[in-house]
């Protein structure tokens, strides 16, 4: 079994043919995914999503690029949201200076408060960086000597160096279909490098559809072509990094339920 541990399924693209993208995940052998949350405004909605589905999972969190769209919500309001049942982490958070739309002051305290909510609820942080490999890396330091959190770091796509830095911090690294592409030998190398025992996997639907669905809307059941090139990136059997990816998910996500024997 897979996991998607990232995927928006209250985006357009995958709401219009929901029944369809569930039906076909399951087909491709993924068992669960977590919908995640971009601007804390509508999780509402995404926690009815996964209230729908006994295998659906959802976060909750202010993406960097939506940091000015909504008020700054508190460490505590997003304490108290995470507190349903159904969601399992805190997020996606972080900072983004490719696109740099929130002042970056702002950004920082946004990322902060989900990093103090985190760390008070004991969820995993989905964090989202691009382009801000020094900042980053900074700032998961700093915050780290103030109290250990758990962590991701998801679609990387970043620096080695950041992605040495965080499994030295303690956390995993989340590919998504990107390490598929032709032009992603480095992204590839990195894979091939970080510990199985650290390394999880996604699709980050409705975007970044693996080859050789290029150009196609994305969804749950293309985690299976991302996990085949991770396990040939690995040099092992796609069932051991199947079973390698999915025990790591269980147990970052172990607000979810155990899996059925």
């Amino acid at each position: 079994m897979l996991i998607d541990t990232h995927c928006h399924l209250d985006f357009p693209e995958l709401v219009k043919d929901r029944a369809g993208v569930l039906d076909r995940a399951a087909a491709a052998g993924v068992g669960r995914m977590i919908t995640i949350c971009t601007e804390i405004e509508k999780f509402p909605d995404i926690r009815a999503i996964a209230e729908s589905d006994d295998n659906i999972f959802c976060s909750v969190g202010t993406h960097p690029n939506h940091a000015q769209d909504e008020r700054e919500f508190s460490s505590a309001e997003i304490v108290n949201l995470a507190m349903h049942e159904k969601c399992v982490a805190i997020g996606e958070a972080g900072l983004d200076y490719h696109y740099d739309r929130a002042p970056r002051d702002l950004a920082h305290r946004v990322f902060r408060a989900h990093i103090v909510a985190a760390r008070e609820t004991g969820l995993p942080l989905v964090i989202h960086t691009r382009d801000a490999d020094e900042d980053m890396a900074a700032i998961l330091a700093d915050e780290m000597a103030k109290g250990k959190f758990k962590a991701l770091l998801h679609c990387f796509s970043s620096s080695r160096a950041l992605a040495e830095r965080g499994v030295e911090l303690g956390l995993y690294v989340s590919f998504s279909g990107i390490v598929t592409f032709k032009n992603s030998h480095e992204l590839r190398e990195i894979a091939r490098d970080v510990p199985l025992d650290r390394m999880l996997i996604e699709t980050d639907a409705p975007f970044l559809a693996p080859t050789p669905y290029r150009g196609k809307t994305n969804e749950p059941a293309f985690v299976a072509q991302t996990a085949k090139i991770l396990a040939e990136v690995k040099g092992i059997e796609l069932d051991e990094l199947a079973e390698a990816t999915t025990a790591n998910a269980i147990k970052l996500f172990d607000k979810m339920p155990p899996l059925a024997a």
